[in-house]
């Protein structure tokens, strides 16, 4: 089927201004990013209004149709360019009024001259650069949620800006080689890449947000809210995956904690400086024990935490640390009283035998028990045991847990 250059311009504008109206749309329903995404709906909308403006081109004297509609068009890359890199907390505010403003100078000062060679070639410079750097913001975060519709993204905007330089550069050694019926040509693949542009990058950035705050939800669920660690269920479940999968070829250490004396802090300042002690633990927790442990809030004043890769060795150094920074730590109370909290830990790591993370913990708890029985503030490593002997006489806090 044969398509003329006017209806592939309109296609263009067509797909260019859905993907604006269901960008600005998604706006609503994703806060967090509601100001990303307007910034990519104004863009793809500029986008479209500079492909209108480049179909009546012609109509103006002079270089002024041409010159309009090119800085539209890279303007609306370079609102790509914003709402991307806002998305990564960045932006590129010089760098686009830099390149506008050379675009501008190169249409002033040449326009009147090369209009033609402007338009073929020169002009596809800045919207290579603009989307050279869409492409490198894409890939700067190689983690987290999203990062397959991150990639995707990357690539179609990187392809992009290959083509449009290509178009700068490799454009004039075919004309002079091939004659100008390659302009046509060009100009065709060029609509045709457009409108592939125009609908795969909006919609895979659109994944890309759908991903992050449905990964966002995820943690949530999986997070203690007032301490910001994992909460119970997460414990449980991460915990034993990795106990399944490392235990029985590397050590595994499970640390059983319980702040001591909790309800006495509760009782004499109130339950929000109680709050405070809990937080401050959490953090002082987290900073030791680093962030490839799997630390949680599992009861009121409770914690745990499973380190692979720590052997009986490893396991007792971080415990100990964390009790001995604990208890130099202070929290201020809301009478500006200053609260000394400790805490006590329960140690225990598998062995060749890779029990599972019940009868890990189970042991961490018989230690627990057995150092707050010694006076708290202090670490006690569990006594070896078989699966069947834990399993036989859990430990009152493990029962607790329950």
């Amino acid at each position: 089927m044969h398509v003329d250059l006017i209806t592939l311009y309109f296609l263009a504008i067509g797909t260019l201004l859905a993907s604006s109206a269901m960008t600005f749309w998604e706006h609503r329903t994703h806060p967090a990013r509601s100001r990303q995404l307007r910034i990519l709906a104004a863009g793809y909308a500029t986008l479209a209004l500079g492909c209108a403006a480049a179909s009546f081109r012609r109509d103006l004297p002079g270089a002024w149709g041409a010159a309009t509609s090119n800085l539209i068009i890279v303007s609306g890359y370079l609102l790509i360019l914003h709402g991307v890199a806002s998305l990564n907390g960045r932006q590129h505010g010089r760098a686009s009024a830099g390149i506008l403003v050379a675009l501008a100078l190169t249409w002033a000062l040449g326009g009147g001259r090369w209009l033609e060679l402007i338009w073929s070639y020169a002009s596809a410079v800045p919207i290579a650069i603009a989307c050279a750097l869409t492409s490198r913001e894409l890939l700067i975060r190689s983690g987290g949620t999203g990062l397959q519709a991150r990639r995707i993204a990357a690539l179609v905007s990187g392809a992009h800006a290959l083509f449009y330089a290509a178009r700068a550069f490799v454009l004039p050694w075919l004309v002079t080689s091939f004659g100008h019926g390659v302009l046509l040509v060009v100009g065709k693949i060029t609509m045709y890449e457009g409108v592939l542009y125009s609908v795969v990058l909006p919609m895979t950035l659109l994944r890309l947000v759908r991903d992050e705050s449905h990964g966002q939800l995820v943690h949530e669920s999986n997070t203690d809210y007032l301490t910001g660690v994992g909460n119970r269920r997460w414990f449980f479940e991460e915990g034993a995956r990795i106990v399944r999968d490392v235990g029985a070829s590397r050590p595994v250490a499970v640390l059983a904690v319980d702040l001591d004396h909790f309800k006495a802090i509760n009782d004499r300042h109130g339950h929000q400086a109680g709050d405070d002690v809990l937080k401050s633990f959490a953090t002082i927790a987290r900073n030791v024990l680093g962030p490839h442990a799997t630390l949680a809030r599992i009861g009121g004043e409770e914690f745990a935490a499973v380190l692979h890769d720590h052997d009986g060795v490893r396991g007792q150094a971080a415990g100990e640390s964390v009790v001995r920074r604990f208890a130099e730590a202070a929290v201020q109370g809301a009478d500006g009283a200053v609260i000394r909290a400790t805490a006590s830990i329960g140690l225990a790591v598998s062995d060749t035998h890779a029990p599972s993370l019940g009868v890990l913990l189970a042991s961490a708890d018989q230690a627990l028990y057995r150092a707050k029985s010694l006076g708290g503030n202090r670490l006690e490593r569990a006594m070896p045991a078989h699966r069947d002997e834990v399993a036989a006489h859990p430990s009152p806090t493990h029962e607790a847990h329950r």
